[in-house]
């Protein structure tokens, strides 16, 4: 009596279903998930501190000490930026009413010259409140208050994962005989989250300069909060630079009128032509492994699990789930080569 194989499509619903179990499941806790990641990537962000360190042999509550410092720092550091940069928005946007108001007006005359000067379309242009702006602002506001929030969590989660991090070497390093398949794939997530971050971050901080620079020079306010946020982006594949570059040409509107939104956008688009488009590929290379399809597809999907903190660690969540389902089974290579777009 010959066996059957379960038919393929059995299989692919099957699995199709637990990963869909799986990620809502991880959305219901993503307030857990979401920092857990975050402080996951952090670590091995600073990892080869921690390895010039032993290499020195250090002691080990240096090892521990040094990389958890520096990442606590920098987390610290930005947060205090966005808190002071974030309030002074709060209080300044209140101030450009009559410029808004004066910028609907102007649409509306716009609007009635082309034919459009209709009831409906004055009502609509009537509905915008200017409030609606410091609105805006107490969403960022609100935003910040739950990073605020989540820091505990992931600063005494960076402190565990920093003291635990030599030991777990240790123990990757003795079973690598037993599982070499799993350890060379979490070998390879390592190394490609770490290059995508050193060199993301770098280019992140070239651009985000340029365009404080850009934005001073340009009478723009808060040229510094939209420099930090242009180096947050940096890290949202696809449409991170659109998002950094939505507030500042808004305020750029508001502040100082078309001529000067138009400016603001040309200057991100020269910025980020010449580095992001340009240079930052060449040195990036094969970092990433992600096709563009799944590169955008990550963004939607991650996004949708963890939210915004999801948008942010896109690529390194996908390189887990690659490194843990496709590169660890050396039957799965078909599939790697798929999603990394290279035959």
């Amino acid at each position: 009596m010959s066996d059957r194989s379960t038919p393929r499509a059995i299989i692919v619903l099957l699995g199709t279903a637990c990963a869909l179990i799986v990620l809502f499941g991880l959305r219901e806790v993503a307030s857990i998930v979401g920092p857990m990641v975050l402080a996951l990537v952090l670590v091995i962000a600073v990892s080869p501190v921690r390895g010039w360190l032993a290499g020195r042999r250090a002691p080990v509550w240096v090892q521990v000490a040094v990389p958890f410092l520096i990442v606590v720092l920098v987390v610290l550091a930005m947060v205090a930026v966005l808190t002071v940069s974030v309030t002074q928005l709060a209080g300044l946007l209140p101030s450009y009413t009559d410029q808004f108001q004066g910028l609907l007006n102007q649409a509306q005359r716009l609007a009635a010259e082309y034919g459009f000067g209709n009831e409906q379309l004055s009502k609509a242009l009537r509905s915008f409140d200017p409030g609606s702006l410091l609105g805006a602002a107490q969403v960022l506001l609100s935003s910040l208050v739950g990073v605020l929030s989540s820091l505990f969590l992931i600063v005494v989660l960076l402190l565990a994962m920093s003291l635990d991090a030599p030991i777990t070497t240790k123990i990757l390093d003795s079973v690598r005989g037993e599982r070499p398949g799993i350890i060379t794939a979490l070998d390879t997530f390592a190394g490609k989250t770490r290059r995508y971050l050193i060199v993301s971050t770098v280019f992140g901080i070239i651009c985000a300069t340029c365009d404080v620079i850009a934005l001073y020079l340009l009478g723009v306010p808060l040229p510094l909060l939209w420099g930090v946020l242009a180096l947050i982006t940096t890290y949202i594949p696809n449409i991170g630079f659109v998002l950094g570059l939505i507030p500042p040409s808004m305020l750029a509107l508001l502040d100082g009128g078309p001529k000067q939104m138009i400016l603001v956008i040309a200057a991100y688009c020269v910025i980020n032509v010449v580095f992001q488009g340009l240079v930052l590929p060449k040195y990036l290379g094969d970092a990433v492994g992600l096709s563009t399809t799944m590169t955008l597809l990550s963004l939607i999907v991650w996004t949708f699990v963890l939210g915004p903190l999801g948008a942010l660690l896109a690529i390194p969540l996908s390189l887990l789930t690659k490194a843990l389902l496709i590169d660890s089974d050396p039957s799965a290579k078909w599939a790697g080569a798929l999603i990394s777009g290279k035959a």
